[in-house]
């Protein structure tokens, strides 16, 4: 009998390895999607059709690409408090561009959208270049910069706007980046996707991305390196700013107004996404597939409590308590290994 106790045991110990290891390396959190999509489609048939699956996708696109930018903050182990508000920032600057354009060039929709995206873009870039360059330079908390930064951006996208909404955008940008379909997928998760395959390429296959694991994972061996920590710092920053910029001109495109409120709560549900779906507060640990399941999780939840009618401010509780389950998963998650 106790020779056949090895052969009996090593399956299970391997099923056992096999289990931790992929809550170590994914956590719970595709069972759990998987079951509240179940769950609420048993609560509200309707969660299931067709319709609804595109809503979750489209709504967890733009949310993934915030939260896509808020991960190379978490990454170097800061954090981007500032991306609400930029967001509200670059709807509104880049509503005024097109705007503007079209009052002088009313036939030209085509250099207005482009003008408009070049400027929502490039806000995005000097605002992150700002924030890497006071917490790489200056040496100032990331949380205090950005929390700084947010305040300036409100100021600025209520400023431009008189505190109004910018009406009257033209309804080809709507059609463009939200409506239509690139190669039959709808056009915010084609521009999540090609967002999700250059962060996996920069991350895993540049000195760059090797550079901010290093920095946030280990700060004193990429200084033993020799690696350029301000440089990167900044690199960081930058591309935080540039994909939330994506996001913004996304989201002005599926409101069709320059709207200097639409920034609301972008800031915690970003961190939410980044933070359940697996990227670590500790910074050095995140990969494309954490904001993809954060996203879908946060998402479906949302969209589901909508569906069975929960009070929105009761939503809000939820999504804070996402967030503190969050980090705790993530504590969870280091002892396993």
């Amino acid at each position: 009998m106790s020779a056949k106790t090895p052969s009996v045991e090593a399956p299970r110990r391997g099923g056992i390895r096999l289990g931790l290891y992929f809550l170590a390396s994914y956590g719970a959190l595709p069972i759990i999607i998987a079951l509240m999509y179940l769950c609420f489609g048993l609560v509200e048939p309707r969660f299931h059709s067709v319709a609804n699956a595109t809503n979750i996708l489209k709504q967890a696109s733009i949310l993934g690409i915030l939260a896509t930018g808020q991960m190379f903050a978490l990454l170097t182990r800061g954090f981007d408090l500032s991306i609400g508000q930029l967001t509200s920032m670059i709807s509104v600057s880049s509503a005024l561009v097109m705007m503007s354009i079209l009052a002088n060039h009313p036939d030209s929709i085509a250099l207005a959208i482009l003008a408009a995206c070049a400027a929502g873009l490039g806000v995005g870039l000097a605002t992150g270049f700002i924030n890497g360059l006071c917490v790489a330079v200056f040496r100032i908390n990331p949380f205090v910069v950005t929390l700084g930064m947010q305040g300036i951006c409100m100021g600025f996208a209520s400023t431009l706007s008189d505190g109004f909404p910018v009406f009257n955008l033209p309804v080809e940008m709507t059609n463009l980046f939200s409506r239509s379909s690139w190669l039959g997928i709808p056009a915010p998760v084609a521009v999540w996707i090609l967002v999700l395959v250059g962060v996996y390429v920069v991350l895993n296959y540049t000195v760059l991305g090797r550079a901010i694991y290093m920095l946030g994972g280990n700060p004193r061996a990429a200084l033993v390196a020799g690696m350029s920590s301000r440089l990167h710092l900044i690199s960081a920053y930058v591309i935080c700013s540039f994909i939330v910029a994506i996001g913004a001109l996304l989201l002005t495109a599926r409101t069709g107004t320059g709207e200097p409120n639409l920034g609301g709560g972008l800031m915690l549900q970003s961190i939410a996404v980044a933070v359940i779906g697996g990227v670590s507060l500790r910074g050095g640990e995140g990969r494309v597939i954490h904001i993809v399941y954060g996203a879908l999780f946060v998402t479906i939840l949302s969209i589901g409590m909508n569906l069975v009618r929960v009070d929105g401010y009761i939503q809000q509780i939820a999504l804070g308590i996402v967030v503190v389950a969050g980090v705790y998963l993530d504590i969870l998650r280091t002892r396993i290994r």
